[in-house]
């Protein structure tokens, strides 16, 4: 079970740098607002984790520069996650706010999150 594992993770990081996704185009004014955006997040992943290489991509596709922190390479990362968001589970989008850190789990629920904030931002360049 173990090899079939690594077998897995290394098909999906290779997957994953093969046919990695386009990054988005803006100007260098909307890029900073997305740079200063992105500085107030953490997504807490695995390298090799399925759902944390689908928030990856999309976080390329949208040109959002979130620091990433391996939870499993690295125990003060998988401390700091139990901690502030209750459980050791990934991928995990942890984003500073004024009333305190918001801790988002689930894939598809954190790619919602970043399309959102996202298209915040491009309506305001836009109107």
């Amino acid at each position: 079970m173990k090899f079939i594992r690594w077998f897995l993770g290394k098909l999906i990081l290779f997957y994953d740098r093969t046919f990695a996704p386009r990054p988005a185009l803006r100007s260098n004014e909307e890029q900073n607002k997305v740079d200063a955006l992105a500085r107030e997040m953490m997504l807490y992943q695995f390298q090799a984790c399925p759902f944390c290489v689908k928030v990856r991509r999309a976080m390329r596709r949208m040109s959002i520069p979130v620091e990433l922190r391996d939870a499993k390479k690295d125990s003060r990362y998988a401390k700091e996650l139990v901690a502030g968001g209750g459980k050791l589970q990934v991928p995990c989008l942890r984003v500073r706010e004024a009333t305190g850190d918001r801790w988002i789990y689930e894939s598809t629920d954190i790619i919602q999150y970043l399309e959102s904030r996202i298209q915040t931002l491009t309506s305001f360049f836009e109107g």
